[in-house]
């Protein structure tokens, strides 16, 4: 393993190295954040209050400080792996700018305070803000290290999806109960995500060996393997967000094609050279990616709020039911189309 180079460092040129290893130009992530905000506003608009929109700034704050903590780590950890990567050696920790314990105290202080301000919004939304930030431990620290086992590496950083939506569902409400459905959809396009970075990654390194030297997984990862691993992926995602769609918002299957398309968009992407896949903070300058997804987002969180019932008369069942049909006692009280109150919370149902 490679040593940094020895050099002296000034006291701003080191304050600017540790502001970029927290990499707040990452903080595009955290419009993953978003579906868990809309999808409760979609089920009970009254929750949409002024005070709410003071609960959301705070959320994004608690939610940056978290994922910048975790970036920190990552940095500090991956240091001398980075200096074996044809553009990552660049990074400040890699070129030896950082101060390591200096480092270590930031990651620990980012953590504090983002979990400080969590607990202002509700002691549920700190919970999953900390799920987070372990996420971030499991990910990065030995002898786990769950980025060097392969196809692990992939799930358990795109854990982050559904931990980001979870957490813009808590700053909303605690009280609506998130689709099971819905969440493992996220996680596995998140996975859908990452196994392209991978498989764009590997391809750009070349060399097996030099790739397997930078990161550990890429020993046991080959193009071909990855991309299998990908379809997999897709499918999985999709299977989940059907489920979703028949269960709870039956109109959302006409932004399907939407999502599609954007998905095929990524996937093209990843065979370009010194692909905007590897790194997602810089997907902005795709313009096709960025107006699919844009329209994507916006025709998906419309149809939230609409309802069409001339859709759900179409996708009515129209083979024979299998079980004798049972009368239904009439409903005590209304419930909202898609969600259960409360006293549900704990039975939460694909």
């Amino acid at each position: 393993m490679t040593e940094p180079p020895l050099r002296n460092v000034s006291l701003s040129e080191r304050l600017r190295a540790h502001l970029a290893i927290a990499r707040l130009d990452h903080s595009i992530k955290n419009l993953f954040v978003l579906p868990g905000v809309i999808v409760p506003l979609s089920v009970y608009p009254a929750l949409f209050t002024p005070h709410l929109l003071i609960t959301l700034l705070l959320a994004f704050v608690a939610v940056t400080l978290v994922a910048c903590s975790n970036y920190v780590i990552n940095e500090v950890l991956d240091a001398p792996f980075d200096r074996l990567h044809p553009t990552k050696r660049n990074r400040p920790a890699a070129l030896g700018l950082v101060n390591i314990p200096a480092a270590y105290v930031q990651w620990l202080l980012m953590m504090v305070a983002g979990i400080a301000v969590g607990l202002t919004i509700s002691h549920m939304f700190a919970l999953v803000a900390l799920v987070l930030w372990i996420m971030g431990c499991l990910y990065n620290f030995p002898p786990i290290r769950t980025k060097d086992v392969p196809y692990l590496d992939v799930l358990t950083e795109s854990i982050n999806n559904p931990l980001r939506m979870l957490l813009g569902w808590y700053a909303v409400t605690s009280v609506l109960v998130p689709p099971v459905s819905l969440l493992i959809a996220y996680w596995m396009l998140g996975c859908y995500f990452m196994g392209l970075k991978r498989f764009s990654e590997l391809s750009e390194i070349g060399d097996r060996a030099v790739a397997g030297a930078y990161r550990a997984s890429f020993k046991r990862y080959t193009p071909e393997s990855l991309l299998v691993s990908v379809v997999f992926y897709a499918s999985t995602a999709m299977l989940f967000l059907g489920a979703f769609i028949i269960r709870y918002r039956i109109e959302l299957i006409l932004g399907f094609p939407l999502v599609a398309f954007t998905m095929a968009v990524y996937l093209k992407l990843a065979f370009k050279h010194d692909s905007a896949v590897q790194n997602p903070e810089k997907l902005y300058r795709e313009p096709l990616l960025m107006t699919s997804f844009a329209s994507t987002a916006i025709v998906m969180g419309l149809l939230l709020f609409i309802r069409i019932p001339r859709l759900e008369l179409f996708f009515t069942p129209t083979l024979p039911s299998t079980t004798p049909a049972v009368a239904q006692p009439a409903p005590i009280s209304y419930t909202p189309p898609g969600f259960e109150h409360q006293r549900l919370r704990i039975h939460a149902k694909i």
